[in-house]
């Protein structure tokens, strides 16, 4: 066959590597993630190429699962991967339309039909991001009507896979159940990417952006304090990674407002750093101080 084409030439034209750079830029870790962000806009690049050189076959089935704890960045890999699908032709607009349960699910006969299907519609041409995908399933309600918006999905993923790109996303656990129970759904998902929660580490790294983004700084000590409290609040209930570190850098805000108001005088350094009491004044170091007392009462 006649004819040949530079990948990495059609890789730059497009823009997609600009994305890609960008991803690597906001988010910090996640390095299997990114790998296989970059090999589904290689497959796409690929394909791209085969149509210009007039080489026949089906486009990729793109649909994906994303597993993961909250706060570790599965919608904003989604928001970047609509931009990657659209840049290299695989959807005509390259929108994001995130949903959960109720915007799918009717509450009585009839209902649930048009809801599903107006949300499809809504998203066509880009990507439906379904968080929490497994809510959608619940069989031990009779009366339930996800499966009805279940084998909506189903029709269309299968039919209109080259105008809509479909994302399931939650608790890695749940969404295998979810799969198990729904193996005609689940053969219409290719790409499965976990998003392993982060470490100390990154989180301190996120924590500095955030920071920045704010035009703020950390004190030493309060960086120190910081790394404490992401240690102690990793080991508790419902820690939500980079979601749970900015809730706690609202909050250490509120304490530093509160601190330099009772403060009276102030200057622009004091202003714009965070010490380590607006951290430590957080219940998490409460927590962990009534353990130790615990353990050792005298």
């Amino acid at each position: 066959m006649a004819g040949s084409i530079d990948l990495k030439a059609l890789l730059a034209e497009s823009g997609v590597a600009e994305v890609l750079d960008e991803l690597d830029r906001e988010l910090v870790g996640l390095k299997p993630v990114k790998t296989r962000i970059r090999e589904i806009a290689s497959l796409l690049v690929v394909d791209k190429a085969r149509a210009a050189l007039g080489v026949e076959g089906a486009k990729p089935s793109l649909h994906m699962c994303f597993t993961g704890n909250p706060g570790t960045g599965k919608t904003t890999v989604a928001m970047r991967m609509a931009t990657i699908l659209h840049r290299l032709g695989h959807v005509r607009k390259g929108h994001l339309v995130a949903v959960t349960r109720d915007d799918l699910v009717g509450q009585y006969i009839g209902h649930t039909a048009p809801k599903t299907k107006e949300v499809l519609k809504r998203a066509m041409g880009g990507v439906l991001f379904i968080d929490e995908a497994y809510y959608l399933y619940r069989p031990e309600n009779e009366r339930d009507y996800g499966q009805e918006a279940i084998e909506i999905l189903m029709q269309v993923m299968e039919n209109q896979r080259e105008d809509l790109v479909v994302i399931f996303a939650g608790y890695k656990s749940r969404m295998d159940t979810f799969f198990q129970s729904n193996p005609g759904l689940g053969s219409r998902v290719a790409h499965h990417i976990d998003f392993p929660d982060y470490t100390v580490d990154e989180l301190e790294a996120i924590a500095g952006k955030m920071v920045a983004a704010l035009g703020l700084t950390l004190s030493e000590p309060a960086s120190r304090a910081l790394a404490e409290y992401l240690r102690l609040r990793r080991e508790q209930p419902n820690f939500a990674n980079a979601r749970s570190l900015r809730n706690a850098l609202a909050r250490a805000r509120l304490r530093q407002a509160r601190r330099l108001l009772e403060a009276g005088t102030v200057d622009a350094a004091m202003l714009t750093t965070i010490e380590a009491e607006d951290i430590r004044a957080s219940r998490v170091f409460d927590a962990a101080r009534a353990a130790a007392t615990e353990e050792n009462p005298c």
